[in-house]
């Protein structure tokens, strides 16, 4: 592979180079050249500053052909062809054969500078996650990309390698293929306003229909021979508009109402914009490791479980989820690992909704406790000792003296399991007997923990290398009289994630709200970078 090339390839060097050939000015350029630009003088110093990219005959080599097309072409990545000074390189490459040696050993090491900053942005991501409040650790400094593009110049291997440093999985080709489309689609998209007064419901008068058919079609929800029946809404076009909702997050009740109306006037110059977030934050994620992946991508409302990391194929597992509510308790973004099922667990209320939710309810609603079957407890743990609710617990309460509980059962906020992930947020996963809610396309309800649709299905993913656990296993242990830990043997990985455009399992191209603002955030960050002279112009 590309990545692992080239011990051999640099003790050759000497016979191969491109500019062996090169009178010693020219190796003497490029060492002034990368001195001023001191990221690429590790890629020169084991060569002997040999050029790269420029033949004896000062021309650029096939491998810097493909280098060039590659930064050109960087925007299929989500990327911004102007930050690698692509137009800039093409320009100069053209004008080698009368170039001076400065001139020639300037475009060599600005090539290699604009590829090296490339592939720490395709591999990486331009953003460190952290730098913008998310818990996700990305390496940055473990890779030798010096060596990587010396290597890939030396072989004239510079698309496999490009390729292979790409985040990996279906996801990630996927995305840039949906964003090539919709790049396209941009460019030709008029603006719309189907300027409805109010919603519109199957079988309403609707004078908008030709225009809502065109736009249907434009974005593959309807086949270009979609029929309509004059002005009345309904038949086909309503089942398209339904496809459109669920592609959107949006109750798919096939009503033209304000949610739906919006999601479909909005430009598509910010699909595109949500397509490149999308692939930046793609490389963010796990690239290589012994565990499986759970994925619940946030504003999507979606978890998505894979046997390998990075995914090799469909998810293996899915389900719908209910996340924290935008914007006061929101779930956070951040990675850790599954470590432990709990059967019938007990809800230790955080302190915050106790102060702000319960403690204000008593007085008004003094049976509360008991109907919900909550019960005060002194200490840490599933065995504290249960103290009387008292006046002065009460108090102890407020100030965290005292915890409340609710007691194992069908009543219980958890469900009857719950999903172990030590983190510093007390997030976890786990079922719910609010089952209603997740008919609703958008579905941020919770404190900020994530309320699974089917915990007995991810119940049998997580368990299936072990022995013995079967759904009805499951199910029964979840009827049982007690609590109950099971540790998850091997542990598996857990990423949080926020994305607002993903390709689901069908193929198609699905898009969330910004719930919390964080492409907001992202944009902010990309824009800074860009500010702050980060891209390659200046090169």
């Amino acid at each position: 592979m590309a990545r692992r090339l080239a011990i051999l390839l640099v003790a050759c060097a000497a016979a191969a180079l491109p500019g062996s050939a090169q009178p010693p000015s020219l190796s003497q350029a490029v060492e002034r050249a990368a001195a001023s630009q001191p990221d690429t003088l590790a890629i020169y110093r084991v060569i002997g500053f040999a050029p790269l990219w420029v033949t004896a005959g000062g021309r650029a080599t096939p491998a810097a052909a493909d280098a060039l097309s590659i930064l050109s072409s960087a925007e299929d990545d989500g990327l911004e062809p102007r930050e690698y000074a692509a137009a800039s390189l093409r320009e100069r490459s053209e004008r080698l054969t009368t170039a001076t040696s400065a001139e020639a050993a300037a475009f060599d090491v600005s090539l290699s500078a604009a590829l090296l900053h490339y592939l720490q942005d395709v591999h990486v991501g331009r953003i460190d996650p952290r730098s913008i409040g998310f818990t996700l650790n990305v390496p940055r400094d473990g890779h030798d990309f010096a060596a990587v593009v010396r290597n890939s110049a030396l072989s004239g291997t510079v698309r496999d390698t490009v390729e292979e440093w790409r985040p990996r999985g279906p996801q990630y080709p996927a995305l840039a293929a949906a964003l090539r489309r919709y790049r396209v689609l941009a460019r030709e998209d008029q603006s719309l306003s189907l300027g409805l007064a109010k919603a519109v419901k199957p079988g309403d008068i609707c004078d908008v229909l030709p225009a809502l058919r065109a736009r249907l079609i434009l974005l593959g929800d309807a086949p270009a021979s979609l029929p309509l029946d004059g002005n009345t809404y309904g038949g086909p076009i309503v089942d398209a508009v339904k496809h459109f909702q669920r592609r959107h997050a949006v109750d798919a009740d096939g009503v033209l109402g304000r949610q739906t109306v919006q999601q479909l006037e909005t430009p598509l110059a910010t699909r595109v914009r949500q397509l490149e977030l999308a692939m930046e934050r793609m490389r963010w994620l796990p690239h290589e490791s012994d565990a499986r992946l759970i994925l619940v991508n946030i504003p999507m409302f979606r978890l998505l479980a894979w046997d390998s990391v990075p995914p090799s194929g469909p998810p293996t597992f899915t389900t719908a989820t209910v996340v924290g509510r935008a914007i006061a308790t929101q779930t956070p973004v951040f990675a850790a690992t599954l470590t432990e099922i709990i059967f019938r667990p007990y809800w230790n209320v955080p302190t915050s909704i106790v102060r702000k939710e319960i403690l204000p309810r008593l007085p008004r609603d003094p049976g509360y406790l008991v109907r919900e079957q909550m019960e005060l407890v002194a200490g840490q743990g599933d065995r504290s000792p249960v103290v009387p609710t008292t006046p002065e617990n009460l108090a102890k309460l407020r100030t965290g003296a005292v915890r409340l509980r609710q007691r194992p059962g069908p009543k219980n906020s958890l469900g009857l399991i719950k999903f172990s992930f030590p983190n510093e947020h007390d997030v976890y996963m786990h079922a719910t007997p609010a089952q209603a809610l997740f008919a609703r396309g958008r579905r941020d309800f919770s404190h900020g923990c994530v309320r699974l649709q089917d915990p007995v299905g991810l119940a049998e993913w997580v368990l299936r290398p072990q022995e013995h656990w079967s759904r009805e296993e499951i199910e029964e242990r979840m009827r049982a009289p007690e609590s109950s830990r099971l540790p998850v043997r091997p542990a598996i990985n857990v990423v949080l994630y926020y994305a607002t455009a993903a390709v689901v399992e069908s193929g198609d191209v699905a898009f969330a709200d910004d719930i919390y603002r964080h492409d907001a955030r992202l944009e902010q960050a990309l824009d800074e970078r860009a500010l702050a002279g980060q891209g390659g112009e200046e090169r």
